[in-house]
């Protein structure tokens, strides 16, 4: 892919236009770390690039951008500018095409402003960029409170970056940003969601937390969580203090590395149903969330829908949040509700939650233990085979269609499951023996 940037980038020259690697593939180059895309920054104008390029995308080129296809790879080339003040705090109300220089000063931060030049495989930083990788530091270009009034998602942005690269934001920087956290719903709700995933997934999502509390943008864009604070829980079973403390403990508990973004989010909102439900117990003198789980899992489908989420990553989530109270009685069981639990496709996330759950709070870890036990015994065969029979059969001794076949078939699948029966021809003589069709 690089290979083939830089094709553009020696075409672009040879055409008389100045061109450069720009942003964030600048940055992953001095980091020692392979870029995952490679933007391109050009004197050329997009009508010029249009004449190299003339089968390329256009929706960009009013802002100076030109999305170019090139042997099966896109890359982003934009013309550079200088952007003009911007009345929605999304985008510039328009763009002046400029040098080098100039557009450098009009990017987010000094450390995705600087340019390289393959050719002489040299770095060009007008910005100060160099110094602040090598100490760390995420630094507005500029003025930061003008940086950020160009586009709020640089708010997100810059609690990302801080996330992802464990840097520091620079103390002006974070005034600003706190400044301005509030206006942060003026950018879409997708785009917000986008750079929190990547704050969830990053094995630093309790800095990303920190951050996003302290900086006001949790108070914005999740005030659910920020109510969490304050609601307390019984000390008997939550030595380690509120809820809010509660959820930002488990996020610390869960591996560095997760793949299931579900799951993050699951640990976020398994509680958040608490504030709602919250009595105090006279008689056994004892805090009480009942139901918590059930409003809990109606809130999350609340928060990730304002997020414009998919339905899988919704259902996924609510799953874990509804059922995560369940764990407290799989000791006692029938079988076949266990295997039916351990047969869901959000089961592992479940089992998680679960674990997290508990060294949040009891640490006590029997029940964790009691499914991973299961989950060795089960492992020879499905947890739900084919059935043994299905309505045909029951038609077949005399039942007509209605729901009570189904009852029928879902009683003869647990004793299937608890292997009571095992045979079609034993849950035939079973029906027989044990049931009458109805009227």
């Amino acid at each position: 892919m690089k290979k083939r940037a830089a094709d553009i980038i020696q075409r672009l020259r040879e055409n008389g236009y100045e061109a450069y690697f720009a942003g964030g593939c600048v940055r992953d180059h001095l980091r020692g770390v392979e870029p995952k895309d490679f933007d391109i920054a050009t004197s050329a104008r997009p009508d010029d690039i249009l004449r190299l390029y003339p089968d390329s995308n256009t929706i960009g080129a009013h802002f100076g951008v030109i999305l170019v296809r090139h042997h099966k790879w896109d890359f982003e080339i934009a013309t550079f500018r200088a952007d003009s003040d911007s009345s929605d705090g999304r985008r510039p109300d328009h763009v002046v095409f400029t040098d080098a220089k100039e557009d450098a000063k009009r990017r987010d931060f000094t450390i995705n402003g600087m340019f390289f030049d393959p050719g002489d495989k040299k770095i060009i930083d007008y910005v100060g960029g160099q110094d602040d990788l090598k100490k760390g530091i995420i630094r507005a270009i500029g003025n930061p409170e003008q940086r950020f009034s160009e586009d709020y998602l640089r708010l997100m942005r810059a609690i990302r970056f801080s996330t992802v690269l464990d840097f520091k934001i620079e103390t002006n920087t974070w005034q600003a940003l706190q400044q301005h956290a509030s206006q942060i719903t003026q950018i879409s709700p997708e785009r917000i969601r986008d750079e929190l995933d990547r704050i969830w997934l990053s094995p630093r999502r309790v800095k990303g937390f920190d951050l996003l509390v302290e900086s006001g943008l949790m108070q914005a864009i999740f005030p659910e969580i920020m109510e969490l604070q304050g609601c307390e829980q019984p000390p008997q079973f939550h030595p380690e203090g509120d809820v809010f403390t509660h959820t930002r403990l488990m996020l610390s508990l869960l591996p560095d590395e997760v793949d299931s973004l579900p799951l993050v989010l699951s640990v976020l909102f398994h509680d958040i149903g608490k504030p709602a439900t919250g009595t105090f117990d006279e008689e056994n003198d004892r805090i009480r969330f009942n139901g918590h789980d059930r409003i809990g899992a109606e809130m999350t489908v609340e928060i990730l829908r304002r997020l414009r989420y998919k339905n899988e990553i919704i259902d996924d989530t609510t799953i874990a949040v509804k059922n995560h109270m369940a764990f407290i009685n799989v000791q006692v069981m029938r079988t076949a509700k266990l295997k039916r639990m351990m047969a869901r496709p959000t089961f592992d996330d479940e089992l998680e939650l679960h674990r997290v759950d508990c060294l949040g709070s009891n640490g006590m870890l029997d029940n964790y233990q009691f499914m991973q036990d299961k989950g060795l015994e089960f492992a020879a065969a499905p947890l739900i085979p084919p059935p043994l029979i299905n309505g045909k059969d029951l038609m077949a001794l005399g039942w007509k269609p209605s729901p009570s076949m189904g009852k029928v078939l879902l009683q003869i699948q647990d004793l299937q499951l608890e292997s009571s029966l095992i045979t079609r021809d034993e849950a035939i003589e079973w029906v027989k023996g044990n049931l009458t069709p109805p009227d």
